[in-house]
């Protein structure tokens, strides 16, 4: 009967513990999803306010081609 009722005490010691892990365990994730949302939510608008300005950048550069004969290019003679 003593060794029924210590392991009955050990048990709920064990699920007390064990919801305390767990708990934490699912506050750590919340704030990991809220971090993981405010950063995505950061990028999502500097993107947007960065938009113009590469695509201009880009333009730029696709635009203005100027050619050149490479350095290294020989004429075969």
């Amino acid at each position: 009967m003593e060794v029924e009722q210590y392991r009955r005490e050990r048990e709920q010691e064990f699920q007390s513990k064990q919801q305390a892990a767990m708990g934490s365990q699912g506050n750590l994730s919340a704030e990991v999803e809220q971090a993981t949302r405010r950063q995505v939510q950061g990028m999502q608008s500097s993107q947007q306010r960065n938009r113009e300005r590469v695509l201009a950048q880009l333009l730029g550069m696709v635009c203005n081609v100027r050619p050149q004969v490479h350095p290294n290019y020989r004429i075969a003679a």
